[in-house]
């Protein structure tokens, strides 16, 4: 990534921090969520596959449009990075990453992280972090995480500041908040919930073998036992009966991930410049 790059993402974070002073309105909201998504776009590797991007906004639709009653435009975009990770930005942009989509084993899995980071905007987290943060370049940290691509000096500068203790400690808060929230979203779409805890298992089981390949995932998504345990309580207090009902897997799924599979290997990480 470039200095004129690293510019213009931090840019439109100084906008975002400007607005949070107060907690911004929807209107606001979107704008903000426009313009980091507008910059975003720029700077990762989006896939372009018009089937790949059907579905997955199909997908996230279904879960969206049930979970926030302010008339959002929500868009879903893969990266095609392989790292795992996933993020959403304010007003309804919801990015999620090659990697993710192969590592998950039916359409529960990845429902629930989209469920999850639906629930990141609904609760407005992003806004309120930035609003009880001076946090000038949360953009460039949304991008630098997500792929690995900031790995110089003045970059990693960059993540430091966003990335306080103070950052760590909302970001424990509001995922316990977006788990809970992600589970009454897929719910009300007709997925079975237990695809999040699920996946919780699946991404400690690869960070127990391959740590480097969720280094990312895990700085912007703190996960432990305790974590998964709350999501499995909460699925228990639904009703048994409702829960049988509910959809796991599908075939428009696995051939959603065979599709993703299909494409083109991941461009190689580039290197920044100073």
């Amino acid at each position: 990534m470039t200095r004129q790059a690293l510019t213009r993402l931090c840019s439109g974070a100084l906008m975002a921090a400007t607005l949070t002073g107060c907690l911004a309105s929807t209107q606001q909201e979107v704008e903000m969520g426009q313009q980091y998504a507008a910059q975003i776009n720029q700077q990762l590797p989006i896939v372009r596959d018009a089937e790949v991007n059907r579905y997955i906004n199909v997908l996230g639709d279904s879960i969206a449009k049930l979970a926030d009653d302010r008339s959002l435009q929500w868009e879903f975009f893969v990266v095609d990075a392989p790292e795992i990770n996933a993020f959403a930005v304010p007003g309804g942009f919801v990015y999620v990453n090659r990697g993710l989509i192969e590592r998950a084993a039916n359409l529960s899995e990845l429902a629930g992280v989209l469920g999850h980071e639906i629930g990141h905007v609904t609760e407005r987290h992003s806004v309120k972090q930035m609003r009880d943060m001076e946090r000038a370049n949360i953009g460039v940290t949304l991008a630098c995480i997500l792929t690995s691509v900031c790995n110089n000096q003045a970059a990693g500068a960059l993540i430091n500041v966003a990335g306080t203790a103070t950052f760590a400690r909302f970001s424990r808060e509001d995922e316990a908040e977006a788990d809970a929230v992600g589970i009454r979203h897929v719910v009300r779409a007709g997925i079975s919930p237990q695809g999040i805890p699920s996946m919780f298992r699946r991404l400690m089981a690869e960070r127990e073998r391959s740590p480097s390949s969720l280094e990312g995932f895990f700085a912007t998504h703190p996960l432990e036992e305790a974590r998964i345990a709350a999501t499995e309580a909460q699925i228990a207090q639904i009703d048994p009966a409702i829960l049988r009902t509910l959809a796991t897997d599908t075939q428009g799924f696995q051939a959603f991930k065979r599709r993703v599979r299909s494409l083109p290997p991941s461009p190689q990480r580039t290197q920044a410049t100073r």
